[in-house]
This record gives structure tokens, sequence and C-alpha cells, in this order.
């Protein structure tokens, strides 16, 4: 049996103390609630990426822990869920690597786990926390009907004047038992991502990473069992009942990951070109209308690949196993 590092665990204490503190913080500042939550990834992800697994698992139980601690076993058990256990599972993945040989590749490189499987697999650990999430909390349509209710009682009080009519109401509420998961699953997918590119770029720098930093516009892509899992979650969505809002939570986590992808080719394609900066400039500005992010979705959706990172073999790397470790 392997010995417990010392430090390792010391540096994973930490990294738990910082994710949980930054979870707290977000709970007490709702104007900068969504940045702080997502932030608290970065920790573990950082841990995990440059001290590997153990460090990664120490620091996410150190923070549910707190978060019992300080708050309860349920806000701990949301907060393990939704972000830390997808931070530590990404870190995993990507320590990943084995001998470039074994896919048909030369003798003396090592060959890391592919990023399109990384977005694939992120995709689906934010489905599945969504789902599990719903659950808890009663999702549906009573639950999206007493939110719309609350929040046309404060428009009343407000001003009276901007209440829309009974009609536009009912029609918001049947609206939003799918828009919500779709905005949820999907954003959390998007913020995950930046938190793992983030910590690669950290880690690297201080020379933790043994992972070679990947090239995002050429590397970032969906799988190609991907767009049949999307397809499927919208056909779901149309089905009605608790099928659609699983459906709903499937398109918008992985709409997300074919959107990033979709961007990420952008970069790829125009790269070089004279007119590249105001291209990408115009893409990210329509992004904010809904109508034209249907583009970089369709892109993603077409250019599906699996890309693998080579690095020269070392002696230190393990076929197969997390490296940093």
């Amino acid at each position: 049996m392997k010995k417990l590092d010392a430090k390792l665990l010391r540096t994973g204490f930490l990294a738990g103390i910082t994710a949980a503190l930054l979870v707290l913080g977000a709970a007490a500042q709702p104007a900068f609630a969504s940045i702080l939550y997502a932030a608290s990834a970065l920790p573990v992800l950082i841990v995990g990426l440059g001290w590997g697994n153990t460090a990664s698992i120490t620091a996410v139980l150190t923070a549910a822990l707190l978060g019992t601690i300080s708050v309860s076993p349920m806000f701990a058990f949301g907060m393990a869920l939704f972000t830390l256990a997808p931070a530590a599972w990404i870190a995993h993945l990507a320590s990943l690597a084995r001998p470039a040989s074994e896919i048909g590749g030369p003798e003396n490189l090592i060959a890391w786990f592919p990023l399109s499987d990384i977005l694939l697999q992120l995709c689906g650990f934010v489905t599945a926390a969504v789902i599990l999430l719903g659950i808890i909390i009663g999702f549906g349509p009573e639950f999206t009907g007493q939110l719309i209710d609350a929040m046309m009682q404060a428009m009343n009080d407000s001003d009276p004047a901007m209440m829309p009519d009974a009609g536009a109401v009912e029609q918001l509420k049947r609206t939003m038992v799918l828009l919500l998961p779709i905005i949820q699953s999907g954003s959390w997918v998007m913020l995950l991502l930046a938190m793992y590119y983030i910590a690669m770029r950290v880690v690297t720098a201080s020379g933790r990473g043994r992972r070679p930093r990947d090239d995002f516009p050429s590397t970032l892509r969906m799988g190609r069992v991907a767009p049949f899992v999307f397809l499927g979650g919208m056909l779901a969505a149309f089905a009605g009942g608790v099928p659609a809002m699983i459906g709903a939570t499937v398109c918008g986590a992985f709409g997300a990951g074919f959107l990033v992808a979709g961007f990420a080719s952008l970069h790829e394609r125009t790269r070089g070109k004279d007119w590249r900066v105001p291209a990408l400039v115009l893409a990210y500005l329509s992004s904010i209308m809904l109508l034209p992010l249907v583009i970089p979705l369709i892109i993603g959706l077409a250019d599906t690949r699996r890309t693998v990172a080579l690095t020269p073999a070392r002696k230190a790397d393990t076929p197969s196993t997390d490296t940093n470790d």
C-alpha cells in the first residue's frame, strides 16, 4: 500500500480551505456568487494537476467538512457534487497518460488523455449533477411556478404598470421549466472549462505540470458520440414532463460543449488571417444575442474530432496512470 505523503495532504488541506472560503464568500456576496462559486474549483484543479489525486481528494474532503460545520451537510453535498468533485475528476483525467505506442504512435512518446474526452465527460458529469440537484430540490413546474410568482410579486411591488398579463405569466412558467436547466447546465460547463484553462496555465507557469498545455483552438472539440447524445436530449425535450426536463439539461450541457468547440474552431480557422481580430471580436459580440450563437454551435457539431497530445517519454511517466501521484 502506498504511504500517504504529508506534504500532499497539507497541500490538499490548504486547497480545500481556500475552496470552502470561496463558496462561503459566494453565499455571502450574491452579486459575485457565480464567479466566486465557480472559482472554488480552481484550488482543487490546481492541486490535482500539480500534485495529483491525493491532494485533490484531500481538498474536496476538507472543503466538504468545512461546509458541513459552517452551514449544513446538504450545503456541503451540493458544493462537492456541483463544483469540487467535477474539478477533481477533470484534474484526474488530465493527468492520465500512456505510451503512444499503445495507440499506434512512436515508441518514445507519451500520449495524454484527449481534451475532447475531458470535455465530453465534463458535459456528462454536469448533466448528472444538475439532474440530481433537481431531484433533491424538487425542481419542476411547481418549483418554477413559485419562482415566477415571487418575481412577479416583486415586480408588482416595484412598478405595477410593468406587470405582464396572466397569459404571458403562464407562458413564462412553462418556458422556464425547460429554460432553467438549459442555462444552469450550459453555463456551468463553460465556467468549469474556463477554470480548467486558468488552472492549467497556473500549473504550467509554476513548473509543476507534466501534461503539456493544450492548444485549445486545435484540440478543443467534442467526440463523435456527442452529437447523438445531443440529438437524444433534443428529442426528449419535446416529450414533456420529466423526460423534457432531463432532455433540456442534456441539451444545455452538451450544447455548451459544442458551442465552445465551435469558437475554438473559429480561432483555428482564422489563424494567420489579416482579418482574424475583427472577425473574432464580431463573433463574440454577436454571441450576446441568441440567434448568432447557432453559427458556432453548428460549427462545433460539424467539427468533431479526438486529438491526442504527445510529449517525450520520461522515466517517471507510468503507463495508463495518474502521473502526478
